[in-house]
């Protein structure tokens, strides 16, 4: 019975918090994604030049530069995230339970039969 049980371990706590946030970033990045589809698809209008007069250059913001650069940095601190918490996994190529709130969840690093490609992370919920 004690095995049912595991995923409950205090010393699970930390990847556990790790975990949370890792999600909370991927749910933050598909936010990220829509918004920036949503630029691309409808850009905001351009300034009406009035009297004849021209803005200054770079006085106004670029939003799908903008967005495209949020997107790169989401996508480099989730890649981070990522292979932080493949460090802190105790073994490879097996799942190991972790209360995420909803019961035990399962997470592991599993390798990639590609060469040279390392671990990728496997999570269900």
């Amino acid at each position: 019975m004690a095995s049912n049980l595991d995923y409950l371990a205090p010393e699970l706590k930390p990847l556990e918090e790790k975990l949370q946030a890792y999600l909370a970033a991927e749910k933050e990045l598909a936010q990220a994604e829509i918004a920036a589809t949503n630029v691309a698809l409808d850009p905001p209008p351009a300034p009406a030049v009035a009297l004849g007069q021209r803005p200054a250059p770079g006085s106004f913001p670029q939003p799908t530069a903008e967005s495209g650069n949020e997107l790169q940095n989401l996508r480099d601190d989730l890649a981070a995230q990522r292979q932080e918490i493949i460090g802190m996994l105790p073994v490879r190529d097996e799942w190991i339970k972790i209360n995420l709130g909803y019961g035990p969840s399962r997470v592991g690093a599993f390798s990639v039969p590609a060469p040279g490609s390392g671990y990728e992370l496997r999570l269900v919920i």
